[in-house]
């Protein structure tokens, strides 16, 4: 599953939480980077990132995966 910039910015935007702690992690660090700077080159950096941490760790993010696909 590779996560859009639509849903990059929801997740970034909004007050998700999510049952792995690395990702959590990871997605508390973007938001303070997207806050920063929200343009759309920031936005498509993010969510490459988060892409390949979800490709990566595929195998442990289902529950993630789930939330995720609902946005």
């Amino acid at each position: 599953m590779n996560v859009t910039p639509t849903q990059t910015q929801k997740i970034l935007t909004g007050g998700y939480t999510f049952s792995q702690l690395g990702f959590s992690l990871m997605i508390t660090r973007l938001k303070g980077v997207y806050a920063k700077d929200s343009s759309p080159a920031t936005l498509q950096k993010c969510a490459s990132e988060i892409n390949v941490f979800l490709e990566k760790f595929s195998m442990i993010m289902a529950a993630d995966f789930a939330m995720i696909s609902k946005l």
